[in-house]
């Protein structure tokens, strides 16, 4: 605090101290006599000559010493101040607890083009500084090299002063006029201030004593708040009740760490009438962004959609459907199921994207309704949305339902998508796992097999018909041989020739002897968190695959994260696939 308030004054006055020093190193430099401020037995004064013999005292009346301008004190006169300020013992030691203060830059001025710490002499100087044993030596290493001393010098000169200080007897006071003099230095320019400095300053002119009252005080408090960022407005309601509580613990960060805690807890304190849409809606889209299988809190949605329906809209029921699919959770609500039938029937031609949206989820959870299906099915739902912005989306979702009504509805013979509106379902891996591809046991996996089984014999992420992308895919013969896939095809038809339209769920063979296995990787995030529930799309790919005629070998994290290296990983492997009873390498074909 010493520095910054010594230092902030001693830069507005630069210019006059500068050719105060000057003027004392050009005398040295003629063959003058040595002048230096020191102590005397009468207080402090300039010693002439190289043995010190001639002094003379130096009074405040006296005039400016070495040539300096009228009215303006010298960087000596500014510590002599601080030296014989009226402050106690007690405040003086709370300036050791300050740290050092850090060169500033100066600006546009003599020395503000030069880097701040010089050459080797001006680091010499400083060292000097902070280790002078007593405040005359710490003013004669400022007194005697002009040339040398820098703006940040008086920083650190101050902080050693302050550290003597609080081990020697307090000097002489000053006169009040002195300490006014540098109060309205300090009044003058604190706007030029950062806020560190004036924080600093305030500090300093409390433990140097100067009123809380008074101009310095006031004028250093005033800029501090002036610089202080505006505060927010009160909250109109800061008593936070029922559906309030619950906004404010989905934004809560422990809210991942314990959700039922404070969900279920805020849901249970909220009267009906605080929980509005825009509350449910943020409720549903946290469940099902961080795979929170919560049923309390799942049956808490499916009540308010029941409750609500006159007043809902399709795009507001898409959003609270949408975590009932993707968790792959089937509430109990018994009028779940017909409440959501009414809505696509009164909203479905309103909305095309949030009717399929809603038909999406209800597909994970296999409960489609017949005649909403009727209706996207339709050439003119079809027509409509082709000429939108979602339209590709709308395909591509379109030809997921007519994957499923053609696997699992036997008994529907409503319209179906034309062949030619028809896109691959998922021609790439999922979103999720891409994103997460680095924490994949993939690249292992596929290690292992190449090991195991050789190039020849597997295909990665190979995306079959309807447009399902596997992990990986072995093509295996009637005897259990692992085929090299380049003499197969890799693809089972779709649909199966077998059955006719819409009869594959009752049985989905095909002619072709060879067996597709797909090795399907069951990372931890296919998961609900902390369950061992697959999430909805998890399971609607691997129950397709399986109607299409794949066997699935399922290799589940748990399995995969226990094998230490990749010898344990060929050796489990090894073991998964002779369970279903393959055989490769020589013996094998």
């Amino acid at each position: 605090m010493w520095s910054c308030l010594v230092h902030s004054a001693a830069l507005s006055t630069l210019k006059h101290y500068d050719c105060c020093l000057e003027g004392a190193g050009r005398g040295r430099a003629e063959g003058s006599p040595k002048v230096a401020l020191s102590p005397g037995p009468s207080g402090w004064g300039v010693r002439l000559g190289g043995d010190g013999r001639s002094f003379s005292p130096l009074k405040e009346t006296s005039p400016p010493l070495l040539g300096c301008p009228s009215g303006s004190p010298s960087p000596n006169s500014m510590l002599r101040v601080l030296l014989s300020a009226q402050a106690s013992p007690a405040r003086l030691s709370g300036l050791l607890l300050f740290p050092p203060v850090q060169p500033c830059c100066l600006g546009p001025n003599k020395w503000g083009d030069r880097p701040l710490g010089g050459g080797p002499h001006v680091q010499g100087l400083q060292r000097l500084l902070e280790q002078a044993r007593t405040p005359g030596e710490l003013l004669r290493w400022l007194g005697q090299n002009p040339t040398k001393v820098r703006a940040h010098h008086y920083p650190v000169a101050l902080r050693r002063l302050g550290q003597l200080l609080g081990s020697r007897p307090r000097p002489p006071p000053v006169e009040q006029a002195t300490l006014q003099d540098l109060s309205q230095l300090i009044i003058r320019n604190c706007p030029s201030y950062d806020i560190h400095t004036i924080h600093v300053c305030l500090h300093l002119a409390v433990l140097l004593g100067f009123p809380s009252d008074g101009p310095l005080v006031c004028a250093l408090e005033q800029e501090r708040r002036f610089r202080l960022p505006p505060k927010p407005p009160p909250s109109l309601q800061p008593v936070l009740r029922g559906g309030q509580r619950l906004e404010a613990a989905l934004s809560c960060p422990r809210f991942l760490r314990h959700p039922r805690q404070h969900l279920i807890s805020s849901l249970a304190e909220a009267r009906p009438e605080e929980l509005t849409p825009h509350v449910m809606v943020l409720l549903a889209r946290h469940l099902a962004r961080h795979r929170l299988r919560e049923p309390q809190l799942l049956e808490a949605i499916a009540h308010f959609l029941v409750v609500q329906e006159a007043q809902l809209n399709s795009k507001v029921v898409q959003k609270l459907v949408l975590p009932f699919g993707r968790l792959n959770y089937l509430p109990l609500e018994q009028q779940f199921m017909p409440c959501l039938e009414r809505i696509l029937a009164r909203e479905a031609g309103v909305a095309p994207l949030a009717t399929v949206n809603i038909l999406m989820s209800l597909c994970q959870l296999r409960c489609l309704p017949f005649r909403a299906l009727h209706f996207v099915f339709s050439p003119s739902f079809i027509n409509h949305v082709s000429g939108t912005p979602h339209a590709l989306i709308v395909r591509r979702y379109l030809s997921l339902l007519d994957t499923a009504v053609e696997l699992e509805l036997p008994g529907y013979r409503g319209p179906r998508l034309p062949r030619r509106q028809q896109v691959p379902i998922f021609p790439q891996p999922l979103i999720t796992d891409r994103a997460r591809c680095k924490y994949s046991h993939k690249d292992i996996v596929a290690e292992g097999l190449r090991q195991l089984l050789g190039e020849e014999k597997y295909r990665q992420d190979l995306t079959v018909p309807p447009g399902y992308c596997t992990d990986f895919l072995l093509c295996v013969s009637s005897s259990g041989a692992v085929l090299p896939v380049r003499t197969q095809d890799p693809f089972l038809p779709y649909p199966p020739r077998s059955c006719p339209q819409g009869q594959a769920a009752s049985n989905p063979t095909t002619r072709d002897p060879a067996q597709r296995v797909v090795l399907m990787l069951r990372e931890r995030w296919h998961f609900c968190r902390d369950g061992r529930v697959l999430l909805g799309s998890r399971a609607l790919r691997e129950r397709h695959l399986g109607l299409l005629g794949y066997q699935l070998l399922p290799l589940p994290f748990e399995e995969l994260e226990s094998q230490r290296g990749l010898p344990q990983l060929k050796s489990y492997l090894r073991q998964k696939l002779q369970a279903l009873g393959l055989r490769w390498g020589p013996e094998g074909g």
